[in-house]
């Protein structure tokens, strides 16, 4: 029975649609726990004082913040990977794989970014939010895409997974510039000095990874103390982890390995759960219609899909980049709507915004609203492309006699 049981986990945590699953069952499970009778032993799960101290060095803080700024490092620290196995050998190591998902992405983060200010450049308290829906959540994508089983040809995966690759990217360089808080001169020094002995270690050919871990806790720390997002130590730490060794081994492959799973079943639920609670109570259209909530849902929707597939349709349209072989349009188009699928990116830049806890709210509805939308819409775009199709080949193909 436990065998049966194992096996059938590991199956499951096999299939490429787990992640995403698990991810909306966390997300569900905020819901119900916050518009429930569980709401108040929910709110005080998340407000948990949580402290750790070494001598003079404190740090203090409710659990939600030690998820936000501890745990989702550790996503950081994965995407870091993945970034740099899809510049040095991947999708993204030559100009030619990487213009078009490039300039996709470039057109996936403006456009939504747009579209959010058209709706709230009369509220100035709003402004900041410009970048929530600019985001891409992979996870959640990537599981929509993989219902659709073999109807979708490898070739979106690929693009969908480099457009969102270059995406976080973007997401990374967004929040180190403009969702800094006031910056310690001192301990920016120090995370310095961490970040000169991870190159250091890199270029002297060290491929244990624990002291790169262990350098990269230090430089969390500084990171954290010293005003900037405490999540790029993350980013910093996994580009410094070498790709290969001279014994033919991987270092980075074989962490993006062991912490894939962690990050996609623990990390990101974790995360989901404790930031996706939006409560229903009195919730009224005007609550949807609201500049916050409606420019960050527009952004999603229509933000992206314009964004996305505009600026793909126009640079293959002028020769720069070409159409992926075997993929329609109508394909293309689908998968623009996609990547409106922010939750996750959407929400972690949506808590940096804002501090106010009713903007958090209606972050959290607009974010999931236009999740949600986008979703459902590309999911059924990807489905008919597909059927349409294979009704395309049979017509083509010769009756039998």
């Amino acid at each position: 029975m436990v065998k049966k049981l194992g096996s059938a986990l590991q199956e499951f945590i096999a299939q490429e649609t787990s992640a995403g699953i698990i991810l909306f069952c966390a997300a569900v499970a905020a819901m119900v726990a916050i518009n429930s009778a569980l709401n108040p032993y929910y709110l005080a799960f998340l407000d948990i004082p949580v402290a750790v101290q070494f001598g003079g060095l404190e740090i203090a803080k409710p659990l939600a913040l030690w998820i936000n700024d501890g745990l989702m490092a550790i996503f950081f620290f994965l995407v870091g990977l993945e970034v740099k196995r899809e510049l040095l050998e991947g999708q993204l190591s030559s100009i030619e794989q990487a213009a078009l998902p490039a300039i996709a992405a470039v057109g996936g983060m403006a456009l939504p970014a747009l579209v959010f200010l058209y709706f709230n450049w009369t509220v100035p308290e709003n402004v900041n939010g410009w970048a929530i829906p600019a985001a891409t959540d992979i996870a959640f994508a990537l599981g929509v895409l993989a219902l659709l089983g073999k109807h979708a040809p490898v070739s979106l995966k690929i693009l969908l997974l480099a457009i969102a690759i270059i995406d976080d990217i973007g997401a990374i360089v967004i929040i180190a510039l403009f969702y800094t808080a006031e910056v310690s001169g001192f301990s920016l020094l120090l995370a310095g000095g961490g970040t000169l002995m991870l190159f250091v270690m890199n270029r002297l050919g060290v491929i244990r990874t624990a002291p790169y871990i262990l350098v990269g806790i230090f430089l969390w720390i500084c990171v954290l103390k010293s005003g900037v997002h405490a999540t790029l130590a993350g980013v910093i730490a996994a580009l410094a982890i070498p790709l290969s060794a001279k014994d033919g081994s991987s270092p980075l492959k074989h962490l993006e390995h062991i912490l894939h799973p962690w990050t996609a079943f623990l990390v990101l639920p974790i995360f989901a759960f404790a930031n996706a609670g939006v409560s229903l109570a009195g919730l009224q259209i005007a609550d949807l219609m609201a500049p916050l909530a409606l420019g960050i849902a527009a952004g999603l929707v229509i933000g992206k899909q314009i964004g996305v597939f505009g600026f793909m349709y126009l640079a293959t349209s002028i020769g720069l980049v070409k159409r992926p072989a075997g993929v329609t349009w109508l394909q293309l188009y689908g998968l623009a709507c996609l990547t409106g699928i922010g939750f996750t990116m959407s929400l972690f830049i949506g808590n940096l915004a804002f501090v106010d806890p009713d903007q958090i709210e209606t972050v959290k509805l607009g974010v999931i609203s236009g999740s949600l939308i986008s979703g459902v819409l590309g999911y059924c775009l990807l489905r008919f492309a597909s059927s349409k199709g294979e009704r395309q080949v049979e017509k083509t193909q010769p009756i039998p006699t």
